[in-house]
């Protein structure tokens, strides 16, 4: 059998191409755990802004409810004022009748 052997300048240089394939394997599992890290707290941030959006759009159609609330009650107004304004036409003909008379 023959025997393998390598310079120790070859050992030497193998060796810190190991080191550094480690060291680069290091960085790359924590720039993949801050990564996931970001990852995971920018899907937070979204449900929580559909979150946000659901109730805004429940705030929105309950002011548009109350909106339309109010113009129905701005149309009851209008109608009151009318009926009170030939209430009142219909009082000063009845107490002109009634000077009349007297």
């Amino acid at each position: 059998m023959g025997s393998a052997s390598i310079s120790v300048d070859e050992f030497q240089a193998l060796e810190q191409k190991v080191l550094q394939t480690v060291e680069l394997i290091k960085r790359e599992r924590e720039a993949r755990s801050s990564a996931e890290a970001a990852r995971a707290a920018a899907e937070a941030e979204v449900a929580a802004a559909h979150a946000e959006l659901s109730t805004m759009k429940a705030e929105n159609a309950a002011l548009k409810q109350e909106l339309a609330s109010a113009g129905d009650v701005q149309a009851e107004v209008q109608s009151l004022n009318r009926e009170r304004e030939a209430v009142r036409l219909r009082v000063e003909k009845m107490l002109a009748s009634i000077e009349e008379v007297i």
